[in-house]
């Protein structure tokens, strides 16, 4: 598989239809569309249904928001990255799945469940970290919540790009963006934090301010409250000057998270 050393991404920021899969498939399928040709679709957290939390949802398997992610990825020609409600042997999970057009798919469970806003009530802890390599880079996915813990952020293994998908609400909009600078400084990755725009189904209002930001803390993109589908190409170039001129990661601690 051939390496990209510019990595045209994709940002697409809806506002998410409350609990209905099929109605916001079409939609952010058409979102897509807009952003024309890339190599990678960066869509948010529970993107076809919203953010659930502890209320009696669908209790659908998410088996067709997997497949479409897979179709739209064979069809794009591209790698799309979104969050999926899904039940997997009995267990609900709150998924990342990243599926490429070579027809591989690779999957994270979120592992800091919203407890706040009673996530941790219908859905199970992930218990892995997932990494994956496709066209030379190497990402780290990660969901909402996670992203206000470092430890379990941490880039032990050299990852170049870490994703955040999310369903972040407009009352803490600041840390959304403080967090995120400081993910891509203290891991020397670019960070890729995408989320929603709209209100929700309970009122909860999403401000969007989907960005991506360099490995040194600045911020190359970023989307205001509407929904909007944005394109930006990552440069390896760059980051790996970055890196070699700054070589902040080798003095890294080294300790194991369980």
């Amino acid at each position: 598989m051939r390496t990209l050393r510019h990595l045209r991404t994709a940002l697409i920021q809806p506002d998410t239809r409350w609990s209905d899969r099929a109605a916001n498939r079409d939609h952010l399928a058409g979102l897509m569309d807009r952003a024309g040709d890339v190599d990678l679709f960066v869509l948010p957290e529970t993107c076809t249904t919203g953010f659930l939390g502890d209320l009696e949802g669908p209790e659908a398997d998410g088996r067709d928001d997997i497949d479409w992610a897979h179709d739209q990825a064979m069809q794009r020609r591209a790698a799309v990255a979104a969050g999926f409600a899904v039940i997997d042997r009995g267990h609900r999970y709150n998924r990342l799945v990243f599926a490429t057009p070579e027809g591989v798919s690779t999957h994270y469970n979120k592992r800091h469940l919203f407890s706040y806003g009673g996530e941790d009530e219908r859905y199970t802890a992930g218990t892995r970290r997932s990494r994956l390599t496709w066209r030379g880079w190497r990402f780290d996915l990660q969901i909402c919540y996670d992203l206000r813990f470092p430890v379990w952020c941490r880039n032990d293994d050299g990852f170049d790009v870490q994703l955040f998908i999310a369903n972040w609400p407009t009352p803490r909009v600041d840390a959304w963006r403080s967090l995120l600078k400081a993910r891509a400084i203290e891991n020397q990755a670019v960070v890729i934090g995408v989320n929603r725009s709209g209100v929700d189904g309970r009122d909860v209002p999403y401000p969007g301010a989907s960005c991506i930001i360099d490995a040194s803390g600045r911020t190359l993109l970023e989307l205001g409250r509407e929904e909007e589908a944005a394109t930006l190409e990552l440069d390896r170039d760059a980051l790996n000057r970055l890196r070699d001129d700054l070589p902040f990661l080798v003095d890294r601690d080294r300790y194991r998270i369980d």
